[in-house]
């Protein structure tokens, strides 16, 4: 088992349902920081969502953002096998960010 601390960077350039982590098969994913940031002077309704292996999505954060940045997310979220965590934004091209995680891989573990 190895673990890698990652981080990727988003930016919801559409008021759809945008991905930002999906959770490798092989793998287990801890998120420890969802950061949105919007800085204009007007209020943006933002979403995280979590879609598990095979469910639909479900809101696990909201925020409303007016020239600040927030955690989505306010303890570790764990993501098992392809599971997809994804953002949603009311105004498109205001809101950027980071996840933060911890990218548990087992595709090397025997049986």
């Amino acid at each position: 088992m190895t673990i890698r601390y990652k981080s990727d960077t988003f930016n919801l350039t559409t008021t759809n349902v945008t991905t930002v982590l999906t959770c490798p098969a092989d793998a287990t994913v801890l998120v420890k920081n969802l950061q949105a940031v919007h800085d204009t002077a007007s209020n943006v309704d933002t979403h995280a969502l979590l879609t598990k292996s095979g469910g639909s999505a479900i809101k696990i954060g909201y925020k409303e953002l007016n020239k600040a940045q927030a955690n989505m997310i306010e303890e570790t979220l764990s993501m098992e096998a392809s599971d997809v965590l994804s953002m949603q934004a009311g105004t498109a091209n205001e809101i950027t960010g980071v996840v933060s995680y911890a990218l548990i891989d087992r595709s090397q573990e025997n049986g």
